[in-house]
């Protein structure tokens, strides 16, 4: 499937009774009120400009994968900040920042949720975790929290997605791999996988893995200079090299 419109079928955001699922958000759209101008980045990226043209529906989990720099985080990061999220990590109360990156992208969208969905929500992103331990030390949970700079970057991460993410919400992740090994990449999704068995959570995420990429159920879209484009698991690039690589490492290293 390549670049285009990016609706889809009733049946797919409707269970086998003909019912709305109640994860929380329908779609994201361009706001009409706050129109961003076309020639300036993020706009100027394809998958974006392919966002405010068409908008773009959202399934109880969907998945954006492609090379760094494709637009991916940009997309990911701009509808948790239109949600009300921290954009360095956190639920809707958060309020840690350290250096303001984030594009202007988010206060250019208009998000539609289902009605009566649960507005609990949570960010996390694996670039931003050391000083965002920091930030839950100095400002803990009502319960208390872990001491997660006693922990490894892939315990901590683990522990924080389970303490967390919990019940219905919108659940992000920004490339979460990054602090995870292989063993850890199936305990995360193991996670997930229970949290959208309830019927009430959505998944979004962008991701390197093609472990995290075969979440049960997601929408896949791949971004790339096409924009944005729905894939199955096995045709994407990310699949397909990492099988040629692992079939035949040295034909790759040998050109390095």
């Amino acid at each position: 499937m390549g670049a285009g419109s990016l609706g889809f079928n009733v049946g797919q955001c409707c269970n086998n009774d003909g019912m709305h699922l109640n994860h929380p958000l329908r779609r994201v759209a361009e706001d009409p009120a706050k129109a961003l101008d076309r020639r300036q980045w993020p706009a100027s990226l394809p998958p974006v400009a392919q966002l405010l043209e068409e908008g773009l529906d959202l399934s109880p989990a969907t998945i954006f994968v492609g090379e760094n720099g494709s637009g991916k985080s940009t997309v990911v990061e701009a509808i948790a900040l239109a949600y009300g999220l921290s954009p360095e990590g956190g639920s809707t109360g958060a309020r840690h920042t350290t250096r303001s990156t984030e594009s202007e992208l988010g206060n250019h969208l208009q998000l539609i949720r289902n009605a009566g969905s649960s507005k609990r929500g949570y960010f996390l992103r694996a670039e931003t975790m050391h000083g965002f331990f920091t930030y839950l030390e100095n400002n803990p949970s009502r319960h208390g929290d872990m001491p997660f700079h006693d922990m490894s970057h892939g315990e901590s991460f683990l522990e924080l997605a389970l303490d967390r993410f919990r019940g219905p919400g919108l659940w992000v992740l920004d490339e979460p791999e990054s602090a995870l090994s292989f063993n850890g990449c199936l305990s995360l999704l193991s996670v997930l996988k229970e949290l959208l068995d309830g019927g009430k959570s959505q998944v979004i995420m962008s991701t390197h893995s093609p472990l995290l990429a075969a979440l049960p159920g997601a929408r896949i879209l791949e971004v790339g200079q096409w924009g944005l484009r729905q894939r199955q698991w096995s045709d994407l690039d990310l699949v397909t090299n990492w099988r040629s690589f692992l079939d035949a490492p040295e034909r790759f290293i040998r050109h390095l």
